[in-house]
């Protein structure tokens, strides 16, 4: 675990770089991965109508990208089971840093700043035993791995920072290996979680799921302005088992788990690839690239409407809604009932888009 002297030499060695915000990048709205028709992979810098501000090329395919709360750098994470993640300095267009996953580790796509940005945390598996791990890493000691702590399940998948000291993880529950790929090692008796876990390494509180559910594999994560978690689910039983695919959890409370109408869940196909809540948190919506839907819900859990886009999986808050990717290139706007292109461009974009709040 990190000690007080590593947090506190982070952040007055971060208070005393350069003042250089993500305007020097050409004040991006958003990052996504996404792969040419020629095969190569790259990180976009785009505006808020989805047009390209930058693209840089990335070594392989990329999950998601943790933008820096300040700076113009993103952390480019490699898909899981990966064993590097790429700082990447979005005003060079150049990797600054490479990030390996220490032996006996390796990384599960996702990560997340901490500390206004000294410290980044990484969502990693520990090989031997399967349990979850998050890594600390200074930013300021040129993103030198300053400790770790347990994830509270295992296979971490997405974290966010909740509070300056707090974390909330996606313990999806699924073991993997990297010698057996993306295999999924432990279905019979996978238990995944939410936990909240402070970065002294206590689990400050979990949620789990009724028995019924505990092959629901919760992966990703969005929060709302108020604190408020939306959790969304990939299922590892049968695709067309209508189960709920969006949690939404307070701290103290009972989970919530929303559903559509049967016909819409079953359309989901098991799987929720995406989940974000509009920018005021009176709506959340969640993807499935499978079904080709996107889902929407009100802040409760009350199913609002259903909207049809092949491969539709990136969600991110837009202006007056959401903001969405496909597998096609499209990128769309979700205002009220509509959904309408924004713009096409000649590339499959990946999993998630994600929002620069800087």
């Amino acid at each position: 675990m990190p000690s007080r002297r590593h947090f506190l030499a982070g952040l007055a060695a971060a208070s005393s770089l350069p003042a250089m915000g993500w305007a020097a990048a050409g004040s991006p709205a958003y990052l996504a991965a996404a792969r040419a028709p020629s095969g190569a992979y790259a990180l976009f810098g785009l505006d808020g109508t989805g047009h390209d501000i930058f693209r840089i090329p990335l070594p392989d395919r990329g999950h998601a990208a943790a933008a820096h709360p300040t700076a113009p750098e993103a952390v480019a994470f490699a898909r899981r089971p990966g064993r590097f993640a790429l700082v990447i300095d979005c005003v060079k267009g150049r990797v600054a840093h490479r990030l390996d996953a220490p032996e006996g580790r390796h990384f599960y796509g996702h990560g997340a700043f901490l500390q206004g940005g000294a410290i980044l945390a990484t969502s990693e598996n520990e090989i031997d035993t399967g349990e979850g791990r998050i890594g600390l890493w200074s930013r300021a000691e040129g993103y030198a791995r300053i400790g770790e702590i347990a994830s509270g399940g295992v296979g971490p998948h997405e974290i966010r920072r909740l509070a300056e000291d707090v974390l909330v993880v996606a313990n999806g529950g699924i073991r993997t290996h990297p010698d057996s790929g993306r295999e999924k090692l432990n279905i019979d008796d996978m238990r995944p979680n939410l936990s909240y876990v402070s970065l002294s390494g206590e689990v400050l509180e979990q949620v789990t799921l009724p028995d019924d559910l505990r092959m629901n594999s919760i992966r990703h994560l969005a929060l709302a302005p108020d604190g408020q978690v939306a959790f969304a689910m990939q299922w590892q039983g049968e695709p067309n088992d209508a189960v709920p695919l969006l949690g939404l959890h307070r701290r103290g409370q009972n989970p919530v788990l929303a559903e559509a109408d049967l016909a819409e869940q079953i359309a989901m196909q098991g799987y929720a690839g995406s989940v974000a809540f509009a920018a005021d948190g009176g709506a959340v919506g969640i993807t499935s690239p499978r079904g080709g839907r996107l889902h929407l819900f009100d802040s409760e859990g009350g199913f609002i409407a259903s909207h049809r886009r092949a491969d539709v999986c990136g969600l991110a808050p837009g202006r007056g809604g959401f903001v969405a990717t496909d597998g096609l290139g499209g990128i769309l706007s979700l205002q009220e009932a509509a959904l309408s292109r924004l713009t096409t461009a000649a590339r499959a974009w990946d999993n998630h888009l994600v929002a620069i709040d800087g």
